[in-house]
């Protein structure tokens, strides 16, 4: 049963060496982070999922102690998901899930084992909360960390350019993740995401099939788009 959740999102930026100069521009939104980790800790989960757009390549499932790294992005930073717990894992992390493992070793995660999983863009909006179900039914308390970024299209400079629906599209998240209103995530309009290039739709409806029935309550920790990408902290419990 799902006993806790956090949402965060997962632009390589919030490691500071990649961020360089601009690391201070997402000081707020790391702290954020911190804090919705926190909430996973403190929920003593038996286990913690950890839920990231990926590529067809990078789905896994990925074990704890899976690599990752931001060399693709000019920085000599290397990650694991995780303490290892033997061998070093096959294959590398997609970059969500690297993000994620970041935050995890940042905030010195020893509350439960782990283990990742990449979900594709594409993946159907049915078969996301059936996902998320099989995942809530892996242990009596299990924690999620969804990773995932709002539209990518708030601005002129933005990835996607500007659309006039970006910022409407960015506040239903918000407040859907700010209420644990698992309806809202289950109905997002899968189409409409892919144009605005809302990364996170998969995981968040992921969240949304985990927490069924789970009677959580939620808090928006954070909302901005200081890219002219939308970005979300939330933390479920």
């Amino acid at each position: 049963m799902l006993v806790a959740a956090a949402v965060c999102p997962c632009p390589p930026l919030l490691v500071p060496e990649v961020a360089a100069g601009a690391a201070p521009e997402l000081d707020a939104a790391r702290a954020a982070c911190t804090d919705a980790v926190g909430v996973l800790a403190a929920s003593r989960p038996d286990r913690l999922v950890v839920v990231g757009p990926a590529e067809q390549s990078g789905r896994g499932p990925h074990p704890q102690g899976a690599r990752g790294s931001f060399r693709g992005f000019g920085v000599d930073v290397d990650v694991r998901l995780g303490r290892s717990s033997g061998a070093a894992a096959e294959g590398m992390l997609p970059t969500s899930l690297a993000v994620a493992a970041w935050l995890l070793d940042r905030t010195e995660w020893s509350a439960a084992p782990l283990e990742g999983l990449g979900v594709g863009e594409p993946l159907e909006a049915e078969r996301c909360i059936q996902v998320g179900g099989d995942i809530a039914a892996r242990a009596d308390r299990v924690a999620l960390l969804v990773m995932g970024d709002a539209s990518a299209c708030r601005t002129l400079k933005a990835p996607g350019y500007l659309d006039e629906r970006a910022a409407g599209f960015d506040a239903a998240i918000a407040r859907a993740l700010g209420a644990a209103d698992v309806d809202a995530l289950k109905a997002l309009d899968e189409k409409l995401a892919y144009e605005l290039k809302a990364a996170g739709r998969a995981p968040w409806q992921v969240l949304a099939g985990a927490a069924e029935g789970a009677g959580l309550r939620g808090e928006l920790l954070y909302e901005d788009a200081p890219y002219g990408v939308g970005y979300l902290v939330a933390a479920w419990s």
